[in-house]
């Protein structure tokens, strides 16, 4: 069989896929968005790739992510799968798939920071290291409501064992429940606040021009990269954005969202990014604290950051010592080429912004009277 990109035409086929393995569809305003992702436009890259079946419709398929990513002024494009889907019928298409987001023109690496379990050894086979390589198996988590968390756990097992017993397509820990609508913002430290200006020539504007200029290679956080990640039609609500203000400067800025794993989950604050400067050495553990009172006045059970790098390690400080450690498959892995892991992009250090996570989290549903599920995991393969 062969390949071909991914069209607007294959929309339907390729949310029935999505169905087809519990994960969250899309709505055509959410394929033209992600189709509209100015780095992918940079270069002309597909959205993603998928395998035709015998009547021409999508019978497998995966994303294709594009993304910048600076040292100095020295712009990279980079690419990430996303939402490996191959269904029985057409086993062992997921080389092909895989080889496709490796291969394409254009791009310094080829990775995934998303990997599940069952998808994880596939990558090694396509000349793939752990990546970030001391950390690809850690993911780090924070328990905000032990009652809510302990309450998932206990469902989930009994669903398990015996799920005639119990509904597991029906939302539990509704917002409503949880008093998620309009949650009265957290208690956060003074030096933190909610980030609301993404405006060309901002205080974030010269924040992202002092990051960029620091030295590392990192992935774009210009304004308008922001501006168009947080406008995803899909989203239940906008992410939470702090910044970390410091003589007037932001410093450093965490962006999370509000995300519910399965219908039987609690809800998760998912922190999507967190970075800061190289001399500011208290932005991260404030932002950490001012991301841990959101996530209890907006219901949250638990924080999670899924992609951790040694120096993130580092300047979390206690927070890392007292975090849960998750993870322990191997859920990152990349293949650079031309020698950029050597070059431009060896200080590279990536968070969840740098992967799919922003883009196949599933949210958590607004309250509604009967909640019915629509997908289970929004986890990319």
């Amino acid at each position: 069989m062969s390949l071909r990109p991914f069209q607007t035409d294959d929309h339907d086929a390729v949310n029935a896929l999505h169905r087809g393995v519990w994960w969250p569809e899309r709505s055509e305003a959410g394929w033209a968005w992600l189709a509209a992702n100015p780095a992918r436009l940079d270069i002309g890259a597909p959205s993603g790739w998928v395998v035709p079946g015998r009547d021409g419709q999508a019978a497998a398929f995966m994303g294709n992510l594009i993304q910048r990513v600076w040292k100095d002024d020295r712009l990279h494009h980079v690419a990430t799968g996303f939402s490996v889907i191959v269904p029985a019928a057409v086993r062992g298409q997921s080389r092909a798939l895989i080889r496709a987001v490796l291969d394409q023109p254009n791009i310094a690496a080829g990775y995934t920071l998303n990997a599940n379990p069952r998808s994880a050894p596939l990558y090694g086979r396509h000349g793939m290291s752990a990546w970030p390589h001391r950390t690809s198996t850690l993911k780090l988590s924070w328990i905000v409501d032990p009652i809510d968390c302990l309450r998932g756990r206990l469902l989930r097992e009994a669903v398990r064992r015996a799920p005639h017993l119990t509904d597991p397509y029906r939302e539990r820990f509704l917002r409503a429940e949880r008093g998620l609508s309009g949650a009265r913002p957290g208690r956060r430290p003074s030096p933190v606040s909610v980030l609301t200006d993404l405006s060309d020539g901002s205080p974030y504007d010269a924040f992202w021009q002092a990051l960029k200029a620091d030295g590392r290679a990192v992935a774009d956080r210009s304004p308008g990269i922001l501006r168009w990640r947080i406008a995803d039609p899909d989203q239940t609500e906008p992410p939470v954005l702090l910044a970390y203000v410091r003589e007037g400067e932001i410093t450093g800025y965490a962006m999370a969202v509000l995300a519910k794993a399965t219908p039987i989950d609690p809800v998760f604050l998912e922190i999507l990014d967190l970075v800061a400067l190289n001399d500011e050495p208290h932005a991260i553990p404030a932002l950490m604290r001012a991301l841990i009172d959101q996530a209890r006045a907006r219901g949250a059970a638990k924080v999670r950051l899924q992609v951790v790098h040694e120096e993130m390690q580092r300047r979390l400080g206690p927070w890392a010592l007292g975090a849960r450690h998750e993870g322990g498959w191997g859920h990152g892995h990349i293949r650079f080429r031309d020698g950029a892991e050597t070059g431009d992009l060896a200080t590279w250090s990536p968070t969840p912004f740098d992967g799919d996570h922003g883009f196949c989290q599933r949210p958590a549903p607004r309250a509604r009277p009967q909640a019915s599920a629509q997908a289970h995991s929004g986890k990319a393969a």
